[in-house]
C-alpha cells in the first residue's frame, strides 16, 4: 500500500539548513545525504509559502515535510501551540548537592518523579527530594541511567516525559519551549543545546568547548549517519505514546547498555517512522570534568557503547565514510606514492563533475564540490587514525619510509603528519583561546585516543570489529511516513 506524505501542520514554520541553497526559484541543493530537488510549479509557490511566513495551506505542510525529512529544512513550532502535561524524570545517584540545584531550577510548575538509582547516601537524596516536592523512588541496587528511567517512566500518566540529569541546570520554561515541537504528531522527541557550566581548570575550558554533549548552534533534525546522528537524553522532551511504541518488554531504554542508551533508543525511534529535532534555542547547562583523568575517562566509557551499538544498528554506525577516489588520493600520499593521489584526486573531479552536469548546477560548482569531499575525506580519516591507530601513525611518521628513497620518505612522513594534524587544525576553533596550540593538540590526541581506546574494549568484550568498519558510500534513509492522509 502506498502512504501519502504527512503534511506539517499549519502554524509550523521552516528555515532552511546553513548548508542548503536555492539555486534558483524551483531548485534547491543539500539535504544528508546531498540532493537536488526541483519543484513544479505547484511546489515553488509552497515554497514561496514557506519562506514567507508559517504553514497555511497542505501543499507547503507536504513540502515542509519533504524538506525537513530530507535535511534541506529544519522546523520551528508556533510559539501558541497547546500545552502539554509533562512528568521530570531524574535519575541520581548520591551528588545531593547538584540534585538540589537541578530542582530548585525547575521549580515546582511539573511533577517531578526522583529515581534513587542505589546511592550510598540514600539519605541525602531523600532530603533533597522531599524539600522540593517531589516523588522520590528508591532502587536498591545501582542500575545505570537506562535502568533508572524506566523506573521512572513506568509510573507516569502524562502526554509527555521531561528527561534530566541531576547535575544539570534547566533554564525557566524550557519545557514548554521544546514541549510546543510535539504540536508535530509525528515527532518524537526533542532535545536542546547542552552547554557546559561554567569551567575554573585549563581542563574544565578545554571540555567546555570540546564537549561531546554539546551539538552545536545549528538546529537540525536527528536521524543516523547525518550532522546530528543522535542526542543525548541528559535533558530532553519525549512524547510518551512514542516511547511506549517502542517499548520492549515494557522497558523503553535497553538496561543492557550503560552507555549509549540514548543513542540506542533515538535510533530505534527513527527505525519506527517517528522525528526527532535538536533546538539549540534552549540552552541546558551541565558539569564538565574539571580533571584529565575524568574527562579521558568518560570519553573512554562513551566509546565502549560503540561495538554493542553497531550489533543492534548495523546500518546506522559506520566509523569513517570512504568514497572510493578520494580514498585513493588519501591513500597514495600515505603511501609517498603522489602519481596514485593525483589520479585518485583527477578521478575525483570527473566523477563529481559529472554528477553536477547531470543535475544542472553551475559548472564552478565541480571544483568547490571536490575540494570539500577531498578535505573531508583527509580530516575524517585523520580522525579515525588519531582514534583507532594512533600507534600505528605516529610510526609512520619517525620511522616511515627508511627503505624508499629520501624524497618518498619525506613525502610519507609529512603526508601522515599532516593526517594527524588535520583535525586538530578543523577543530581549533573549538579550544579555548587561552590553551597554546601545543597544549591544545595534545589534549585533543589525548581525547580522540581515548575514545578509541573505549571502542577497542568494546570491540574485545562483545568480540566483533563491525564498530571499526569503514563504509565505501555514504547514505541516509529518510523515515517512512507513518499513516496516510
Amino acid at each position: 500500500m502506498t502512504s501519502t506524505v504527512r503534511a506539517l501542520p499549519a502554524g509550523f514554520r521552516v528555515v532552511l539548513d546553513r548548508n542548503t541553497r536555492l539555486l534558483d526559484p524551483g531548485t534547491l541543493f543539500g539535504g544528508a545525504p546531498a540532493r537536488v530537488l526541483r519543484l513544479s510549479e505547484t511546489g515553488q509557490n509552497a515554497l514561496a509559502e514557506l519562506l514567507s511566513g508559517p504553514v497555511r495551506t497542505r501543499a507547503a505542510g507536504v513540502l515542509a515535510r519533504r524538506l525537513t525529512d530530507a535535511g534541506l529544512a529544519v522546523a520551528a513550532p508556533p510559539r501558541e501551540a497547546s500545552a502539554v502535561s509533562v512528568t521530570v524524570v531524574i535519575p541520581a545517584r548520591d551528588r545531593a548537592p547538584q540534585l538540589a540545584r537541578c530542582l530548585r531550577a525547575l521549580g515546582d510548575r511539573h511533577a517531578v518523579i526522583v529515581v534513587d538509582d542505589g546511592s550510598q547516601d540514600p539519605s541525602a537524596v531523600a532530603r533533597v527530594t522531599a524539600a522540593h516536592g517531589a516523588r522520590l523512588v528508591r532502587r536498591a541496587t545501582n542500575g545505570g541511567p537506562a535502568a533508572a528511567r524506566n523506573t521512572a517512566i513506568r509510573l507516569v500518566e502524562t502526554d509527555a516525559v521531561a528527561m534530566l540529569d541531576s547535575d544539570c541546570v534547566a533554564p525557566p520554561g524550557w519545557i514548554e519551549q521544546l514541549a510546543a515541537h510535539l504540536a508535530d504528531p509525528l515527532v518524537a522527541l526533542v532535545a536542546p543545546r547542552i552547554r557546559p557550566r561554567f569551567a575554573t581548570s585549563a581542563v574544565g575550558r578545554y571540555g567546555s568547548h570540546r564537549s561531546c554533549l554539546d551539538l552545536g548552534p545549528a538546529a537540525a533534525a536527528v536521524a543516523p549517519r547525518t550532522r546530528v546522528a543522535y542526542v543525548p537524553t541528559a535533558a530532553v522532551i519525549a512524547r510518551r505514546a512514542a516511547l511506549l511504541d517502542v517499548a520492549v518488554d515494557g522497558a523503553v531504554f535497553d538496561e543492557a547498555l550503560r552507555y549509549g542508551e540514548d543513542v540506542d533508543l533515538v535510533w530505534r525511534l527513527h527505525d519506527a517512522g517517528w522525528r526527532s529535532r535538536y533546538d539549540p534555542s534552549v540552552v541546558v547547562a551541565h558539569d564538565e570534568p574539571e580533571c584529565w583523568r575524568a574527562l579521558v575517562t568518560r570519553r573512554f566509557r562513551y566509546g565502549t557503547s560503540a561495538a554493542p551499538l553497531a550489533l543492534r544498528h548495523p546500518a546506522h554506525t559506520v566509523a569513517l565514510v570512504l568514497p572510493p577516489w578520494p580514498a585513493i588520493a588519501v591513500a597514495g600520499l600515505l603511501a609517498g606514492r603522489p602519481s596514485l593521489s593525483a589520479a585518485g584526486a583527477t578521478a575525483t573531479l570527473v566523477a563529481v563533475g559529472r554528477t553536477v552536469r547531470r543535475a544542472g548546477l553551475p559548472a564552478n560548482a565541480s571544483l568547490h564540490s571536490t575540494a570539500r569531499i577531498l578535505g573531508q575525506t583527509w580530516t575524517g580519516t585523520g580522525r579515525y587514525v588519531s582514534q583507532f591507530g594512533l600507534l600505528v601513525a605516529a610510526g609512520a611518521v619517525v620511522a616511515g619510509g627508511r627503505r624508499s628513497s629520501s624524497w618518498q620518505a619525506r613525502l610519507r612522513r609529512g603526508a601522515w603528519l599532516g593526517l594527524l594534524l588535520a583535525p586538530i587544525a578543523a577543530d581549533r576553533r573549538r579550544c579555548p583561546p587561552d590553551l597554546d596550540p601545543i597544549r591544545g593538540a595534545v589534549a585533543q590526541l589525548a581525547d580522540e585516543a581515548a575514545y578509541g581506546a573505549g571502542v577497542w574494549a568494546g570491540c574485545l568484550r562483545h568480540r566483533s570489529l563491525r564498530a571499526l568498519r569503514p563504509a565505501a558510500f555514504r547514505s541516509a534513509r529518510s523515515p517512512r511516513p507513518r499513516g496516510v492522509t
